[in-house]
């Protein structure tokens, strides 16, 4: 039974650290970045163009992720024109991904053991032979257990850090002026366990959508749901374990 307990209780500190890491793994983390124009919520109507080197309108990649933007622009008022003449504001989309980070860190589990006892019992019996008493027994001590210690280990963990970014220029100043005039700004990076963008980039979506076209003064730490009904809405279904 004593052995069971000790089982039992190293158990219950595995089952700790799996909800731990669960509990990571349950929101995804950001930094929201975004700079505006004080007349930047006056311009709505938009084009939405590839801004990373090497994206084209063409790629699918690109086009899963343009559908995403495009979603939540709307949500925010935004109106899709057809032609670069009819938009106040070309609203370019980038975006990209890190070489991996490998790093070590140091963890402890700890040891049980016996720490000391808890009673002692002693069983005997008196005879006597002639007159001579004789006393024979034996004595029963209940250990306790508990932590005596841990042992230090070492993990090895690999991330990435993902970006994701629209850059919104005034149309008619360059059509005019032939002028790059920024309107605004709005960038997303995180770093996680996954190198996968088409899992990542629906939550990076959701995370700047509430700063699009607006001023954050500073840099926004933004957590999102894995289980986020935004993401869902995105996806067009139930979003995967996010790392």
């Amino acid at each position: 039974m004593r052995i069971n307990n000790i089982l039992l209780a190293v158990l219950l500190v595995g089952v700790a650290l799996l909800a731990g890491c669960a509990a990571m793994q349950s929101r995804f983390a950001s930094d929201v970045d975004s700079l505006a124009q004080t007349d930047a919520g006056t311009k709505k109507r938009y084009v939405l163009l590839p801004g990373g080197k090497g994206i084209e309108a063409g790629d699918l990649q690109f086009q899963e992720f343009a559908a995403y933007v495009e979603k939540i622009l709307a949500e925010k008022g935004f109106v899709k024109v057809a032609t670069f003449q009819d938009a106040e504001v070309a609203i370019f989309l980038a975006y990209a991904i890190g070489d991996p980070q490998t790093y070590q860190y140091a963890y402890s589990i700890p040891t049980w053991g016996q720490t000391g006892v808890s009673s002692a019992n002693t069983f005997g019996t008196i005879s006597s032979y002639r007159g001579v008493a004789t006393y024979s027994g034996t004595t029963v001590y209940t250990p306790t257990y508990g932590i005596t210690g841990s042992t230090t280990h070492i993990g090895t963990d690999t991330v990435y850090t993902r970006f994701l970014f629209l850059d919104a220029y005034d149309v008619q100043a360059y059509i005019k002026e032939r002028k790059m005039t920024q309107v605004w700004t709005t960038s997303v990076v995180s770093t996680g366990q996954s190198d996968d963008l088409r899992l990542i980039i629906p939550y990076m979506v959701a995370a700047m959508k509430p700063y699009l076209g607006t001023n954050t003064g500073r840099k926004i730490k933004v957590e999102v749901p894995a289980d986020d009904p935004e993401v869902r809405m995105l996806r067009g279904g139930p979003p995967p374990p996010v790392k």
